[in-house]
């Protein structure tokens, strides 16, 4: 198994006894997915990094019915995500961003940092940042903890941490495909919203974890994931489109085999900035997996950084230029 694979690796089956009951490893990416993957959460998180904070405004910005709207806040509130309060002299309750939340700002930045990278097509990023800690444009680059410097998926070395273990897999899956692109990047154009567009629903995610685990093949995903055959062809022709895995023959060319390109690898760097998030906020001080980076060869977490002084970016300390009309 390859060092990648740890990182999603599931037990295998017993050779020769009767299968058991699906189970997956503890996973600190898997659970900061399931709060980023839901559009609503993403598309309210957004806003409330632009500075958003009134139930009403949300609605307006977003155009979303009142008891999404609702729902979803009540959701986030429960996950610690935002709370509800007021401030002094402005009426009404608002919606703040809790330490938790505004820590998940670096996953939305390593997502920003792949779709810019391999999304924009011959446009310009839609949104410039600017970085008020050192005063300069900037893009945010994921880095190595320890040594700040981007690390690629080969050069991480995953271990099992003090979290590590299996449970049951959740009966939460269903065959639903993610919203379209036009509804993530709902009211403004947003890098992030296209990279959530590849991996923007549970199935495509698991499939892309099998590609870290080593399974390459149609029927090793099939049986490994329990997935209907047409909800398995139609993820994998769109991660395909996507130029996230490439279909290479094998068996005198009458089958194929799924490979991570280049960009599908570049995905690995925000999977480990969630789990690094996941860890701090959802492990319990137990943290499924350890990583070593092979060129410092300290143990890390993925952090995001300014381009230009190397400091973490923080979303307090970030400011934007629009490179797109705007006008709510």
């Amino acid at each position: 198994m390859n060092d990648i694979a740890k990182i999603f690796t599931d037990p295998p089956s017993p050779i020769g006894s009767e299968k058991p009951p699906l189970v997956q490893r503890h996973s600190s990416v898997r659970r900061t997915m399931e709060i980023v993957l839901d559009t609503w959460s993403f598309l309210i998180l957004r806003e409330a990094y632009f500075g958003v904070r009134r139930f009403d405004k949300f609605q307006q910005r977003l155009g979303i019915p009142r008891q999404t709207l609702s729902s979803r806040l009540s959701v986030l509130v429960a996950n610690e995500i935002v709370s509800l309060g007021k401030r002094p002299n402005e009426p009404g309750q608002q919606y703040f961003l809790t330490a938790r939340g505004k820590e998940l700002f670096s996953t939305m930045l390593s997502l920003m940092e792949f779709g810019d990278k391999w999304l924009a097509g011959d446009n310009e990023p839609p949104l410039q940042l600017i970085h008020k800690t050192c005063g300069c444009e900037c893009h945010p680059v994921t880095v190595c903890s320890e040594c700040l410097e981007p690390f690629t998926a080969k050069e991480v070395a995953p271990r099992d941490g003090p979290g590590a273990g299996y449970a049951p897999v959740e009966n939460r899956l269903t065959s639903r495909r993610s919203s379209d692109s036009a509804l993530l990047e709902r009211v403004r154009p947003c890098s992030v919203a296209r990279t959530l567009g590849i991996i923007g629903d549970r199935w495509s995610f698991l499939i892309l974890r099998e590609g870290w685990h080593g399974v390459r093949r149609f029927e090793e995903m099939r049986e490994n994931l329990g997935i209907a055959t047409n909800i398995l062809a139609d993820r994998l022709t769109r991660l395909v489109q996507a130029d996230v895995f490439r279909k290479v023959p094998y068996n005198s060319g009458d089958r194929f085999e799924y490979r991570f390109t280049q960009m599908g690898l570049d995905l690995y760097k925000p999977m480990l900035v969630m789990m690094a998030w996941g860890d701090r906020w959802l492990a319990d001080g137990k943290p499924p997996m350890r990583l070593r980076h092979k060129t410092c060869g300290h143990d890390f977490s993925a952090i995001v950084v300014c381009s230009e002084c190397r400091k973490p970016l923080a979303a307090k300390d970030t400011d934007y230029l629009l490179r797109y009309p705007f006008d709510l």
